[in-house]
């Protein structure tokens, strides 16, 4: 059959935009689809307050890049546009420890850190890491709080995907020989999450989508999948058709194209949302039963301190310019806004914990009262984004929630195996206190987990994972969806344990490892 492409692509973050590049460079002929819009540097908002340009809310005629999706077990962050989560993402580049290759479903299929550390290579280059060489006030009190703790050695700047110039001056590729598109020294100015304005940021749009354009890959943007098909109505191997609609018009107008091959690399909010959907209404019908399961939330906490004291700028530095790592399984780093964006405080309230919701309703009353003064000051006279900084707890401790389909046909969350995620991990608290303390801050945190218990995670990861067969997962060790021929998931919906710290480098590392496994397609 004459196919419309090789491969269609769903979905243009970490996963996708390695599979664009690299199939692309093997011959094929590729499309990305992405529901988002592209966006251009100067095109970013300034501060989090222009919430048009920085948050998906399409109901609103929103566009932004940030997407908040709330669960009864969780609240998730994830990006939209041109470039996926590297738009909204605070570039940092982690290896994970022993640990994340050693659990999980995937853990007995290889020798996985061995298997992926010639990927991880690849994935630091590609991505253009380089090591913080400069830390802020911010950084410098988590020093000081690894030095009290007496772990100094477990302090380190961070690994991130920044071009570290001079300051705003802008040069030709420093990265691809020429082939890149031309980059600024980065500001400090701290304004990664909301995009970033002065091309400093290494965002996807900037090396793989970039690089696969040229090598012929097309970018659909402002697209979404609806529906995926065998052409055969069996298991693929004549092909698929591809179902998109307008995903910011109002009139949602529909295009159906067909493709020898179709990735999912929507992310978890994006591909285990169509994967159950496709599953339920009898389009995918031989997908594994456990789609949709062992969600990971990283067992993250994100906790808000803002300082009392007026000589400190927290704002200043790189999105995440520190780590500690307090053992063996857990990680905290330091995350920041720029100065002037402080809608988050609309959102935060004092932290608090309770094994109910009117304990936890109390608690936060009772903080509010216990210090009423020093809470009005970091609401009202505080320039919140200057003053505060969100520690980013994350450990590689296993634990899971399942995804399943509402009555509605939305997303809905269940408890997987053990306890579900919660925001009352007794190393978070006490570390959250022991930070506070060094700044002379206080403790807020997003409303939901003040006040339900609901743990926020900016690294939501599973739910198609990888096993030996799909009685136990979803794809096998290459990436390959059981059941289906030329169907892959590449994105974090793969990731089959908690790596306890940033996603990012793993997914593009094993994104990498899965499309060495795929042939040149003049070998076919």
């Amino acid at each position: 059959m004459d196919f419309d492409y090789d491969y269609i692509i769903i979905g243009s973050g970490f996963g996708g935009s390695v599979s664009a590049l690299r199939l692309s460079q093997k011959g094929y002929k590729v499309l990305v689809v992405e529901k988002g819009k592209w966006y251009q540097s100067k095109d970013f908002a300034k501060t989090n307050w222009n919430l048009r340009k920085w948050l998906w809310l399409p109901s609103l005629r929103f566009f932004g890049i940030m997407k908040l999706t709330v669960f009864r077990h969780v609240a998730i962050l994830s990006g939209a546009g041109v470039g996926g989560g590297s738009l909204v993402y605070a570039n940092t580049l982690p290896v994970p420890k022993t640990a994340f290759y050693k659990t999980g479903s995937w853990a007995s299929l290889k020798d996985w850190e061995t298997e992926l550390k010639p990927y991880y290579a690849i994935a630091h280059k590609m991505l253009g890491a380089a090591e913080n060489p400069e830390l802020f006030d911010g950084d410098l009190s988590l020093q000081k709080l690894a030095a009290e703790r007496n772990i100094s050695s477990q302090f380190e700047a961070t690994k991130v995907a920044v071009y570290f110039g001079k300051p705003g001056v802008e040069v030709d590729d420093p990265y691809f020989d020429g082939k890149g598109p031309k980059r600024s020294g980065c500001t400090f100015c701290g304004g990664c999450m909301t995009g970033c304005r002065y091309d400093a940021k290494n965002t996807l749009d900037k090396n793989y989508l970039h690089l696969a354009q040229q090598e012929g890959a097309e970018i659909l943007a402002e697209q979404e999948v609806i529906d995926v098909k065998p052409i055969d109505n069996k298991e693929g191997s004549d092909g698929y058709h591809v179902q998109l609609q307008s995903s910011t018009k109002f009139f949602k107008t529909k295009k159906s194209l067909t493709s020898n091959g179709v990735i999912f690399s929507g992310g978890v909010m994006g591909t285990i949302k169509l994967l159950l959907k496709l599953k339920k209404k009898g389009s995918l019908p031989l997908l594994s039963d456990k789609t949709g399961e062992e969600i990971r939330t990283n067992n993250e906490t994100l906790i808000s301190v803002s300082s009392l004291e007026k000589n400190i700028n927290v704002s200043k530095g790189v999105a995440i310019g520190s780590i500690l790592h307090t053992d063996e399984n857990t990680h905290l780093e330091i995350c920041r806004y720029s100065e002037g964006s402080g809608f988050w405080k609309l959102l935060h309230l004092p932290m608090s914990q309770g094994n109910t919701i009117f304990k936890r309703i109390g608690n936060t009353f009772v903080n509010m009262f216990k210090s009423p003064v020093r809470y009005f000051r970091t609401y009202w006279l505080n320039s919140w984004s200057k003053r505060t900084v969100i520690l980013l707890f994350m450990q590689s401790v296993d634990s899971t929630i399942n995804f399943k389909r509402g009555w509605l046909g939305n997303l809905v969350s269940k408890v997987g195996n053990g306890k579900p995620p919660s925001p009352d991990i007794p190393e978070s608290v006490q570390l959250t206190k022991d930070y506070a303390k060094i700044i002379n801050g206080n403790a807020t945190a997003f409303s939901l987990e003040t006040l339900a218990g609901i743990p926020s995670t900016a690294h939501i990861l599973g739910g198609a994972v990888m096993a030996e067969n799909s009685e136990k997962g979803v794809i096998d060790r290459s990436n390959n969806v059981f059941g289906y021929k030329n169907m892959m998931v590449i994105d974090g919906s793969m990731i089959s344990a908690n790596p306890g710290v940033n996603p990012s480098l793993s997914i593009t590392a094993i994104a990498e490892h899965a499309m060495d496994q795929v042939p040149e397609k003049s070998r076919i």
